[in-house]
């Protein structure tokens, strides 16, 4: 049994036992991030939760309140309840996003402190809570289970990963339609006793028997389709009417193509590269990049690679590289504004992604291009990195430049941005026409990527790219949303870029579309 914890007045055993368990939370973090392997997204959320625990200017105040005769969990949690504050009302909307981190730790301390397990979540369980960290949710073996949320965003960190790993999730869950006004259900486990449907949003408590019946057939009903959708795997991806659709998949780097076959798609429209920056090592050097490159295009065999430069900035800032304090990152120094505003950074990665060009059919995307002056300086500096390669006979190819379409005023004005080739990113295009900040939650009704507008953008964006010989495929979101998918077909897309785990449905998507227009 845990003895009890000395009262106050004895600095150095609370001392003591705060640093203990300190340790006891960092080895347990440690430990989660040995696990999580090549999972580069997962590992460095909890990367920043081990560097955090580390940093002594987070549990200073804690150890000052001890030496004036706190106990160790109220001086933790006193501290950490400040900083967390401070993390919610900051400007900077990625600090006010990890926040949920820092409540995590707060938690993690205070459960080793009073002895307590480590707050894991039973294996097919249903977690209901304001939130839940992440780390706890990277614990958790969710076979069978799911997660609802009365706060959240669907662009949060736990969102993006229970998306990526197929969990069953529901957000902004209203707490009065689910009967939970009156019950003391935070962070319960509702393993048996609750139904939870993702698709539709909704959980049920204590189903009843025909409850059970209707939502057991309903899945037995969506594996079904799963197990339908995945026969269009191996095939080309062909509409009702014969028409020949381009299927290219989104990646963070090579870790995402485990398990993937590439005949299943038709190469990779989209490589976040910004992911290769996440690390507690500085910038990648030109080597580090190219060799992270050259893994991703030796896998796709041939087929095109799509390499999209650094977007840095908005929710993903990178410590050293981004400004901090912008009022409104999303509307801040971004995306290929940070790069123009970098070029010493920016060339490294161009040399990079020009020597990784001779190993097979490479394309160079920009992302948040507003104007076609920005366009022409990336080109300028492209062109510097190809003469210094060549004056140092390094071998090099000669990828297309291209540019992502997410800003209205690219998308409006698309005839004077002159680029090889042109990739709507969905998710900040529709954010920025409906203006529904892309993490703020409860806004699906009105962040639409088939509402009118967002589609008449596309089209027009499409029916530029026909005129004028160049190629146009989406990469956002929508394109792996079967219900959105015929809509985009409609506006005349037929090159699209999705999740590995979207192919076999968005693929099934495409052998239904008969060319009727979806209204």
């Amino acid at each position: 049994a845990t003895p009890p914890a000395p009262g106050p007045g004895d600095p150095a055993r609370e001392r003591a036992r705060l640093e203990t368990a300190i340790a006891a939370a960092g080895a347990a973090l440690c430990a989660l991030l040995a696990r999580l392997g090549a999972d580069e997204e997962a590992a460095g959320i909890v990367e920043f939760q081990v560097a955090m625990l580390e940093d002594e200017a987070l549990s200073a105040p804690a150890y000052r309140a001890i030496e004036a005769g706190a106990e160790a969990a109220a001086a933790w949690r006193a501290a950490m309840d400040r900083a967390l504050a401070d993390y919610e009302t900051a400007e900077d909307s990625y600090f006010r996003a990890r926040a949920a981190d820092l409540a995590d730790l707060r938690e993690r301390v205070c459960r080793a402190l009073a002895g307590a397990d480590t707050g894991s979540i039973p294996p097919g369980a249903v977690f209901l809570g304001e939130d839940l960290p992440p780390s706890r949710f990277l614990e958790t073996d969710w076979q069978g289970g799911g997660v609802a949320l009365f706060a959240g965003s669907a662009n949060s960190h736990v969102a993006m990963l229970a998306r990526s790993r197929g969990v069953p999730m529901v957000i902004a869950l209203d707490a009065a339609a689910a009967n939970l006004v009156d019950a003391d259900l935070v962070d319960a486990d509702l393993s048996g006793d609750a139904i939870l449907d993702g698709e539709a949003g909704v959980l049920v408590l204590n189903p009843s028997r025909e409850e059970r019946v209707l939502y057991e057939a309903k899945r037995r009903e969506l594996r079904a389709a799963d197990a339908r959708a995945r026969r269009h795997l191996d095939k080309p991806a062909v509409t009702k009417t014969g028409e020949a659709v381009t299927v290219l998949i989104n990646v963070a780097g090579p870790e995402d193509l485990s398990g993937v076959d590439p005949k299943h798609c038709d190469g990779i429209g989209l490589v976040r590269t910004e992911f290769l920056f996440y690390r507690t090592d500085g910038l990648p050097d030109e080597a580090a990049q190219y060799a992270f490159y050259r893994d991703i295009v030796a896998w796709a065999g041939g087929k095109p690679v799509t390499l999209r430069t650094l977007d840095a900035g908005g929710d993903k800032p990178i410590p050293g590289v981004t400004p901090r304090g912008e009022s409104n990152p999303f509307l801040g120094v971004r995306g290929l504004r940070l790069s123009l505003r970098r070029p010493e950074v920016f060339k490294v990665q161009l040399r990079a992604m020009l020597r990784a060009a001779a190993l097979g059919p490479v394309k160079i995307m920009l992302p948040m291009v507003t104007a076609p002056a920005e366009l022409a300086a990336a080109r300028a500096l492209l062109a510097e990195a190809r003469g210094e390669l060549v004056r140092d006979g390094v071998d090099i190819g000669e990828p297309a430049l291209g540019m992502m379409v997410e800003v209205p005023s690219a998308a409006i004005a698309i005839d004077e941005f002159d680029a090889d080739f042109y990739s709507i990113g969905s998710n900040d295009l529709v954010q920025y026409v409906t203006a529904c900040g892309r993490d703020v939650g409860g806004l699906g009704d009105l962040a639409r990527p088939d509402g009118t507008a967002v589609l008449r953008l596309i089209a027009a964006v499409v029916r530029h790219g026909r005129e004028s010989g160049r190629e146009v495929s989406l990469c956002g979101d929508a394109a792996g949303e079967p219900a959105v998918l015929p809509r985009l077909l409609d506006a005349g897309l037929r090159v699209v870029s999705v999740a590995p785990a979207s192919l076999a449905r968005t693929k099934a998507a495409i052998a239904l579309y008969d060319g009727a227009e979806h209204g």
